[in-house]
């Protein structure tokens, strides 16, 4: 079976890192992207089959890169999974409207965004 491609979108190296060392553990391949800019060439570059993505990026926030990720019409399918150290209240519901498929606010559980990853990926 083909291992599934998690592209991490994050400005912050340590998490980047460690998400990745979490979802290699578990039989997916990561690739990365530090701000917004090169998060929307990542995902064009290496069509994952899902993104983590931060809202708090540098060169266009985590919205604006959902924005334009739904906008394109061979990425608009991937699923998105924010994870946040903001707000949920006030950002749930956002991120949501623009087609998050997960809302993770920080720091979550390793569990939780397994379970979430399997959910969107239809594993």
């Amino acid at each position: 079976m083909k291992r599934k491609k998690i592209l991490i979108v994050d400005d912050d190296k340590d998490l980047r890192t460690g998400l990745a060392m979490r979802l290699r553990a578990n039989e997916y391949d990561t690739v990365f992207a530090a701000d917004g800019v090169s998060a929307i060439s990542e995902a064009q570059r290496q069509q994952p089959d899902a993104i983590l993505l931060d809202l708090g990026l540098p060169a266009g926030d985590g919205f604006l890169v959902l924005e334009r990720l739904k906008s394109i019409p061979r990425l608009a399918s991937i699923p998105v999974l924010v994870i946040t150290a903001r707000d949920a209240k006030s950002n749930e519901g956002r991120a949501a409207a623009l087609g998050a498929e997960v809302f993770l606010q920080k720091p979550f559980e390793n569990e939780e965004l397994l379970a979430a990853l399997r959910k969107v990926l239809g594993d």
